[in-house]
Parts: C-alpha cells; structure tokens; sequence
C-alpha cells in the first residue's frame, strides 16, 4: 500500500511542478495536442480494422464439363480446385454453364445429363470447399414429354433452388437463374423469380451490401472485341427491370459468366465482373487474351469489395 501512495503522491507533485512552470492557456493547449493525437491514434487503428479482411471467396464460372472429357478437362477442373483451396477462399460461387447439355449440337439423354451433374457434383464435393451452384444455358435440360419443360428441372433435382439468396458475414448473396424463356429471348429472369426477389429484398436492410451471381451478364462489351459491333445480344434481355429492383438498396457487385471473357464495367455505383471462364476457350487455349482462371474476391471490414483474376497453370491437351 505504501509504494501505491507513494506513485499517487509522485503523479500530484508533477502535476503541481507542471502549473507552476507553465501558464494555464500553456497547459490547455499541451492537453488539446494531446486529445489530438490520441483522436489521430484512433482513427488509425479504426481505419486499418476497415481495411482487414473479413471474407475471401472465389467465383468459378463457364466450366463445360462434357460427356466425352474432351482436352481431358474433368483433370483441368481438379487443378482449378486444387489451386482454389490455395487461397484463402471460405466457399466457392459457382457462375453456371458447369455441364454440356443444352445447345451443344449432339442430342444429350436423360441418363448422360444425370450423370454429367453426379460427376460434377463428386469433383465439387471432393474438394470440400461449401458451394453455390448457378444455372447456366448449357446446364438446361428440356423434354416435353418427360416433365421437363423449364429447363431448370433436372439441375434443381441435383443441386436445388435454381434462384435463391444467403447471408454471409453482414453481406446478402443472390444467386440467380437469368436463362428462363421469356417474350423475346431465353435469356431472362422469370415473372415469378422477379416476384421473389421483390419479396426478398424487403427484408434486406438498405444499407446490407449486396452481391448478385447471374449467369447471363447484366452488362457486356463482348461483341465490340470479338466482332468489332454493338450488340444487345447476350445480355439479360429484362435487366431494366431486375435492376430496378434494387434501386433503393446498396448493390455493390455482380458477378457474371457466359461470355468467357475476363471484364470490369463500373457503373452508377455498382462494379460489374464478367469472371473469364475455367475453360477459357473450351479448354483449348487462352479466349481474345483471357486465359483459363476464375475470380479471387476479398471483402473487407468496411464492405470493400477487391479482386483479381487468377490463372490457374492449366494447359490445353
């Protein structure tokens, strides 16, 4: 107790030397500096807490698995995993376009599309990383007759919902089927998921921080490098009003497939990424400078959104 009282003792008569050799205007404006520098300390740790990390994920899309394994890319798939699990990546968005079924030329049966999506599924679940499947156009199966009528039946048999939402770490994830058959084009978001997502996003707070996973991209400037021309083709032929149902909210990111090209379009606050492709060019090769890879996405403390593209070594065979 004694060396306690002494120490509180010391501290008063600093304090009284203080006063005595410094005026009071001197005094208040050491104690302001002070209180500035601790403020300054502050922000700084608050800053650098914004920055750090709290989430890592990796968007894998456009991989056409085949029937026939051709360029041997069931072992291109494995790879790409291989190097995901590398990263510090907690799950896996997958973009669509996973199988060939739908529109690629030869006539695909029920039995060869079943057992497209098991294999795929058996690499997905080897590698053991949580993911979330998109429906692309070539993941579609029709056949009037047996039921199959949508397109997104026998994909929901394997994997579930074809358009649904999650929460993850303060950020709400939408992950949508943009390949329903509308007035105009087979490349739409249905009545009925518009609907949904309407009733969704009323009990999303304003301020959550939104990512949006679609298969057929929002925006796009594929046919000015592949062609040399503007196109509306390709696109989301109702995007108007899928992004009209966010307007009040805080949509930060969509992430989109199909064109095989590696894009960033930024535009009235929201970043869009056209994630290049797993296969790049059908796994025969780099597609107009994208090479085969996937999307590596980082978000901060503060909701900071940052990425890269990351080529995964693969070789065409």
């Amino acid at each position: 107790m004694k060396k306690k009282s002494y120490l509180c003792a010391s501290k008063v008569r600093l304090i009284y030397k203080l006063i005595k050799m410094k005026t009071y205007k001197q005094l208040f404006y050491l104690l302001l500096l002070a209180l500035t520098v601790v403020s300054c300390t502050q922000e700084k740790e608050t800053a650098l807490k914004a920055e750090q990390k709290k989430m890592t994920f990796a968007f894998l899309t456009d991989i056409h698995q085949n029937k026939q394994n051709s360029h041997d890319r069931a072992n291109g798939l494995k790879q790409a995993l291989e190097r995901v699990k590398d990263t510090a990546a907690e799950f896996i968005l997958l973009g669509g376009d996973l199988v060939d079924i739908s529109g690629m030329g030869d006539a695909i049966t029920r039995e060869q599309a079943d057992s497209m999506f098991t294999a795929f599924k058996q690499a997905m679940d080897k590698a053991k990383l949580p993911y979330h499947p998109t429906i692309g156009n070539h993941d579609r199966y029709f056949d009037r007759e047996a039921g199959f009528v949508v397109g997104d039946e026998l994909f929901k048999s394997h994997f579930g919902p074809s358009y649904y939402t999650f929460e993850r770490k303060g950020v709400r994830f939408f992950i949508l089927n943009s390949v329903q058959i509308g007035e105009g084009s087979d490349l739409t978001i249905g009545k009925d998921e518009l609907a949904w997502l309407q009733q969704e996003l009323v009990h999303v707070p304003l301020a959550t921080p939104i990512v949006v996973v679609t298969h057929v991209p929002v925006y796009s400037l594929y046919y000015p490098v592949v062609e040399g021309t503007f196109s509306p083709r390709d696109v989301i032929y109702n995007y108007k009003e899928l992004l009209g149902a966010f307007r009040e909210h805080n949509l930060k990111l969509v992430l989109q497939g199909h064109q095989h090209l590696y894009e960033e379009i930024y535009s009235q606050r929201v970043q869009y990424i056209t994630g290049g492709a797993v296969c790049a060019n059908w796994w025969s090769g780099s597609f107009y400078g994208t090479e085969e890879g996937f999307l590596l996405v980082d978000v901060s403390e503060a909701n900071k959104f940052t990425w890269e593209y990351v080529d995964y070594g693969w070789s065409p065979r």
